[in-house]
């Protein structure tokens, strides 16, 4: 029988990076730091990059002699697959989804594309760049089509709207999100390890749930677990599952729905979900009594466990 590790193994904790969400990213990787030292499971490294090559990634991993690396990137590079690229290059277990699910989650278009094989209902869409019409009629809604947190998003009434909003997004965002704008109730549910967590229904105090509500005001409210019509509540954990199984993802994710008299429609799949004060994840696995620490330490060793160079240990206990 093999004996169970004596040392605790090292992890990484990678954070910050080139993204627009990079203070968000700041903020999560210190809260999952501080959440492994608090499991006293592992010996934590906290990093602060903005983007390293393999080579400097590489340099990183041998300096602390690290076993495993928890990423807590948002945005195109950091989730999007850039960075995830350059881990699959460590032989070093990591946290998260690997590039090929990582990318298409991060092109909310192709999402779009890919979940239809399943019938997964997300709303009518097209991707537009600045020379193109936009043929879906008003009231919409622009975005990235390779971002998150809300970043440049904008609610479009009219055609007024939707000209004045492209003229702003369009400069800086080649590529554009047109979907039809769902007014309902916003729903969201986390997704670790093949299972889900509670539901949580988020109701913004202004228009939208944007960034700033999202981390910065206190005014929002989540509904943990809320009352919802008959069948909502399963209707959108199923479809958590089938869009996270058909994208791959891996270790952790959350899926963002829109709520109306049709029934739950799918915005959108994030492969590095937050991990702030805020954030919704952490939020909803508390609420199922698995606290930040239990959820970082199984996150982590679920990773380490990968890794043919170290023992499992029974970290998952607490969590389970």
């Amino acid at each position: 029988m093999r004996a169970l590790p004596t040392r605790k193994p090292i992890v990484l904790v990678l954070r910050g990076g080139p993204d627009a969400e990079r203070e968000v990213s700041l903020m999560s990787g210190a809260e999952v730091a501080g959440a492994l030292v608090e499991s006293g499971l592992f010996t934590v490294v906290d990093e602060v990059i903005n983007q390293p090559t393999e080579q400097q990634l590489r340099d990183l991993v041998k300096q602390h002699e690290a076993e495993v690396i928890f990423p807590v990137l948002h945005g195109p590079w950091g989730e999007g697959g850039g960075l995830q690229e350059l881990l699959e290059e460590l032989d070093v277990p990591y946290v998260g989804s690997k590039p090929r699910p990582a990318r298409l989650a991060m092109n909310k278009f192709a999402t779009k594309k890919l979940l239809a094989q399943d019938h997964v209902p997300t709303p009518p869409a097209i991707q537009i760049e600045p020379e193109d019409e936009c043929d879906l009629e008003p009231p919409l809604v622009l975005k990235p089509v390779d971002d998150g947190s809300s970043v440049d998003l904008r609610i479009c009434l009219t055609r007024e709207d939707i000209e004045a909003a492209r003229a702003e997004l369009h400069p800086r965002r080649e590529r554009l999100l047109a979907e039809e704008y769902i007014d309902g109730r916003e729903l969201t549910v986390g997704y670790v390890c093949g299972d889900t967590l509670p539901l949580i229904e988020i109701i913004p105090a202004m228009e939208y749930y944007d960034y700033d509500a999202k981390y910065v005001r206190d005014d929002t409210r989540y509904v943990l677990d809320p009352e919802l019509p008959a069948g909502v509540t399963e209707r959108c954990r199923e479809l958590t599952l089938v869009a996270c199984r058909r994208l791959g993802c891996r270790d952790v994710a959350r899926v963002d729905f829109m709520l109306d008299e049709r029934g739950p429609w799918l915005l959108e799949v994030n492969t590095m979900p937050g991990f702030t004060t805020h954030s919704l994840v952490p939020m909803a696995a508390a609420h199922a009594g698995r606290p930040m620490p239990d959820l970082c330490a199984y996150l982590t060793q679920t990773a380490l466990d990968r890794s043919p160079h170290w023992t499992p240990m029974n970290v998952r206990s607490s969590f389970d």
